[in-house]
């Protein structure tokens, strides 16, 4: 019942589900993780701001990318017969690892405007931290609130139907 509920059932839902995910976790991990680069200051999430929007398009660009390779890693690790939470945590691990590999480059040179070797040299130092910090904000805060949005949408599209 929580899959028909709490995930999207078609192209629309999916498309809301996406962007409330997106908008949500864009908003929390690119100053974060910028933040921990270059120092809490102001200044900083100021900068921040101003390349969200980039980011943001990126981030569902590489979404659409890893969307098949998470699901059918996902489908490697859990069973048709696991439940719920089994599949939408480790479908948020899958998906994180794949984007967190991409964006720990892409979201480097976004940032710093620049297309340099620098992300590549110091991936294997920074991604677990990006790694932690975008698991933790899809698996607490991100989905849960998507997944919310979507439910209160099904109990009211359900509810409109047996009105009629």
């Amino acid at each position: 019942m929580d899959f028909y509920m709490k995930l999207p059932r078609n192209k629309k839902e999916f498309a809301l589900f996406m962007g409330v995910i997106s908008i949500l976790s864009v908003n929390i991990i690119a100053p974060l993780i910028t933040c921990f680069e270059a120092g809490f200051h102001l200044y900083v999430w100021a900068d921040v701001l101003s390349i969200l929007p980039i980011i943001w398009l990126s981030v569902i660009i590489i979404v659409l990318i890893t969307y098949i390779p998470a699901e059918k890693l996902t489908a490697r690790i859990v069973s048709k017969e696991d439940s719920f939470n089994s599949h939408i945590i480790v479908n948020i691990l899958c998906s994180v690892l794949l984007m967190s590999v991409f964006l720990t480059v892409i979201g480097t040179w976004i940032g710093t405007r620049s297309v340099t070797l620098e992300p590549i040299k110091m991936f294997f130092y920074k991604w677990p931290r990006n790694f932690a910090i975008s698991f933790f904000v899809e698996l607490c805060i991100a989905q849960p609130i998507a997944r919310c949005i979507i439910l209160k949408l099904h109990l009211a599209k359900d509810k409109e139907i047996k009105v009629n």
